[in-house]
């Protein structure tokens, strides 16, 4: 390794203005250097300062943010007091980002393929025609298949993993010295992030580019750092070889992270053990709610065993051809058959495009399928006419979606956006309803001083715990959580899973836990059901799909979980 720093940061301090005078420190006093060919993991909850410790290098801080003390040395020259002109001509030419937030950092009208060539243009990596041949190159190492076809479409035509796909493509356009990525696959299933980030160490190792990764996901660190960073509340409080942090933690907050890291503890029987106790708890209580739902004539369905049943499911959406006049159908879903149990989970799993998503919004009857049905509690949910039926259906079935920033209407107090769906149905006077909405943030556990709150005053997972109180307003008996924790970092991801499991085990709940994410599959799930390409390749109990898959997409799936293979002892 070159004993010269490619990046050097050196004692740095970046601050926030909240008013004339209040300056809130976001970054307090760090230090790191990077190596050309070295790849280096930053980690840590949100608002820990890793992305601003980022986007510091490249004076991309907001309006009210500005770096107050210390050095930014790239090459050996102090870009944080560099003028613009300066920090501009090293932005994409030698310094590539990939940023987090895919529908924020794509222009919704432009078509993708125009937006990487404007980033080989401005660089002068190419032009004209070798630009559009660079473009289609481009995507495809990024991972995405029929790539000519793909540049001529526009962002909303593309899934959330196939727009960071494109991010990707633009940050390695002009193979800059040093990419900053933060949070580049946290959009993306394993098997696509496998692909990426096996991308990104092929081009560190043959170009010697060096990557500054900033992540929540402690086994991604583990497998692809050769140095691990742990920030909190702005300061370094770790660093050193990424291995041996993550097996001898010595700061407390490093241990909290290894600890609750999903793809490294569901590896541990613990997990496993937890997750029986939860079931059969769960199990118990949803057996006795059945049996209260067999002798009541008010409620929607019968109380059978099996809530949900999928039967020969489809769906086939008429997309546009290779020319603007042909139309293609194609079968999101395909011939989609399963069953959830009452009071237990089923986690369906698969990379983006599978269909598990489409799935999940014709079991909401949000879509109607081409072909097959699903019943809840023995109702073909699509055969409803009435809408007093319809609203008895949305009652027994609600979904928590995977954004805790867009599924709460920012011009909703807290309170309003959970008394909304019991006005809606008309449940309770407005005294009853207010004491339902107390109730259901105690059960997710915050404080009930947040009812006067907005949504933007409160973090990602305050946010999402507001979503399943909203959730349990009605009293569902399933919930249908479609990447319900993806967006969240893993100390919050943890607390979410717990508190879903908890709730599991008191109310009695069913769950449909739609998900990419396999790490967390064995901590809140009992069934799995493997989808590819729209059909399931597979349908077993976690501990047989886990421990004995029966194909070969199944294992391909398994071994893309990132550290996965970590032992960290007892």
């Amino acid at each position: 390794m070159n004993e010269t720093p490619l990046l050097e940061i050196k004692d740095l301090q970046v601050g926030f203005r909240t008013g004339k005078k209040t300056i809130l420190t976001a970054v307090d006093g760090a230090s790191l250097s990077i190596f050309p060919g070295q790849t280096i993991a930053i980690v840590g909850e949100s608002g820990s300062g890793k992305s601003t410790l980022a986007h510091s290098v490249i004076d991309l801080l907001p309006g009210s943010g500005h770096v107050m003390g210390g050095q930014i040395l790239f090459e050996g020259h102090d870009i944080s007091q560099a003028d613009r002109k300066a920090v501009l001509a090293l932005r994409g030419s030698s310094i590539g980002l990939v940023p987090q937030d895919p529908m924020s950092n794509l222009n919704p009208l432009w078509r993708v393929g125009r937006q990487i060539k404007e980033a080989l243009v401005a660089n002068d990596v190419a032009t004209g025609a070798e630009a559009d041949k660079r473009v289609v190159e481009l995507l495809e190492e990024a991972g995405l298949p029929d790539a000519e076809r793909r540049a001529r479409q526009y962002p909303h035509e593309f899934s959330g993993g196939m727009r960071q796909r494109a991010l990707i493509a633009m940050g390695l356009a002009s193979r800059p010295k040093l990419l900053i990525a933060d949070e580049p696959t946290s959009a993306l299933d394993v098997t696509v992030q496998k692909q990426i980030l096996d991308h990104l160490d092929q081009l560190t190792s043959t170009l010697g580019i060096a990557v500054m990764l900033i992540t929540h996901d402690l086994g991604l660190a583990a497998e692809r750092a050769d140095h691990l960073v742990v920030m909190y509340r702005g300061k370094i409080v770790e660093s050193g070889p990424a291995r041996e942090i993550l097996q001898d933690p010595q700061h407390p907050y490093t241990k909290r992270l290894v600890a609750k890291a999903p793809s490294i503890a569901s590896q541990r029987l613990s997990s496993v053990r937890a997750r029986a106790e939860v079931r059969e708890q769960a199990v118990q209580t949803a057996a006795e709610i059945a049996e209260e739902i067999a002798h009541s004539e008010s409620e929607f369905g019968e109380g059978r065993d099996d809530i949900i049943v999928v039967e020969n499911l489809t769906k086939v959406f008429t997309l546009r051809g290779a020319k603007p006049w042909q139309k293609v159908d194609f079968p999101a879903v395909d011939d989609v058959s399963f069953s959830l149990r009452r009071g237990t989970t089923t986690a369906i799993v698969g990379e983006s495009g599978s269909g598990k998503s489409t799935v999940a919004r014709m079991v909401l009857d949000l879509l109607p399928p081409t072909s097959g049905r699903v019943l809840f509690d023995g109702r073909d949910v699509s055969g409803l006419q009435s809408k007093a039926e319809r609203l008895k259906l949305r009652r027994q079935m609600q979904p928590v979606f995977q954004n805790p920033y867009a599924s709460l209407d920012p011009l909703y107090s807290i309170y309003q956006s959970i008394e909304e769906p019991l006005r809606t149905h008309d449940v309770g006077t407005k005294k009853e309803r207010e004491a339902r909405v107390r109730d259901l943030l105690d059960k997710v556990s915050l404080p009930t001083t947040v009812m006067s709150r907005y949504p933007g005053e409160l973090s990602g997972g305050q946010r999402q715990r507001v979503a399943i109180a909203r959730a349990l307003a009605l009293e569902p008996e399933v919930v249908i959580c479609d990447e319900a924790v993806s967006a969240l970092d893993v100390l919050v991801q943890a607390q979410i899973l717990e508190l879903l499991n908890d709730l599991q085990a008191e109310l009695g709940l069913s769950y449909l836990f739609i998900t990419h994410d396999l790490a967390v599959v064995r901590q809140i799930a009992d069934d799995v059901v493997v989808m590819q390409n729209g059909k399931i390749v597979e349908a077993a109990t976690v501990a047989q799909v886990f421990d004995d898959p029966q194909k070969d997409y199944t294992r391909k799936l398994l071994d893309a979980i990132p550290g996965a293979s970590i032992e960290l002892g007892a």
